[in-house]
């Protein structure tokens, strides 16, 4: 019986193929939003002095609500450490107990913003899967460049580095806002990535001829990263075209994107429909 009740719960919370399912977590995105904007509204003065008793009294209906929903999240798998010290686990952690540490550390509430993280479970309930897949692709790519990029960055604050010590030298007799080699990499670094907030500007002719082949160089370099990242995505192997909707989540180990009508946990082996298996 409590076998069942739990495959039950496991169902309704973490499953988004069941109307259950699907209802409980548009409810579940609903609150968030809620949330979200209940914060907004308070760091508003004006309407959290006319309205702050019911801005309070609703943020906590919420906070209980949402210690409800991760606590039944913990009960109704059998490994719980798997979900939290997972990604959702953690962020439902943290945007759940700010109103709680609001008793000990005044202004902690604000951290409940947080909440805007969960609103990624939006892609399960919509079954955004070629996002998921695409956005996959990408995380891929920048991991295979960021030996390629961590080169690349280096490389750019040796030549800051560099350049910001020319500058000074240069420019150091003049008042002109260089007054030491950390403020000149400050210069470089911001002319670099074309950026110019004109606080400090070389005023010697030399100064300015470096300044410009900063500012064209800038330009090439800025294009580096973005093909470095391409070139990864262009010679990725596509694995396999077919687009892979199932959003059941193992109740054991809470393992996610299975392949279309799996009848196990590719994780564990744990069966994923347990009331079948009996």
């Amino acid at each position: 019986m409590a076998k069942n009740w739990k495959a039950t719960l496991h169902e309704v919370i973490y499953e988004a193929d069941t109307p259950a399912g699907k209802l409980f977590d548009v409810v579940l995105l609903f609150l968030i939003l809620a949330s979200i904007l209940l914060v907004m509204l308070e760091s508003v003065n004006e309407f959290a002095e006319k309205h702050g008793t019911l801005l309070y009294v609703s943020e906590w209906i919420i906070t209980i609500l949402f210690t409800f929903e991760y606590f039944a999240r913990i009960i109704s798998i059998k490994k719980p450490s798997r979900y939290i010290f997972s990604f959702y686990g953690i962020i439902d952690f943290l945007s759940t107990i700010p109103m709680y540490l609001s008793f000990f550390i005044v202004g902690s509430q604000s951290l409940i913003a947080l909440r805007a993280l969960r609103l990624m479970r939006i892609f399960r309930v919509l079954k955004l899967a070629r996002y998921i897949g695409e956005s996959n692709n990408i995380m891929r790519a920048l991991n295979a460049s960021k030996i390629k990029i961590g080169v690349f960055i280096m490389f750019i604050l040796i030549l800051c580095t560099i350049l910001g010590s020319v500058m000074y030298l240069i420019e150091s007799g003049e008042d002109s806002g260089f007054t030491s080699i950390p403020r000149s990499i400050y210069w470089a670094i911001v002319t670099l990535t074309t950026v110019g907030y004109g606080d400090i500007a070389p005023h010697t002719a030399l100064g300015q001829f470096i300044a410009s082949i900063i500012m064209i160089l800038g330009y090439g370099i800025i294009a580096v990263p973005t093909g470095i990242v391409t070139a990864e995505l262009a010679n990725q192997d596509k694995e396999d075209g077919t687009l892979h909707l199932n959003t059941q989540s193992c109740p054991n180990c809470a393992a996610e994107k299975h392949k279309n009508k799996a009848e196990y946990c590719y994780n564990c082996g744990e069966s994923l429909n347990p009331e079948e298996s009996d």
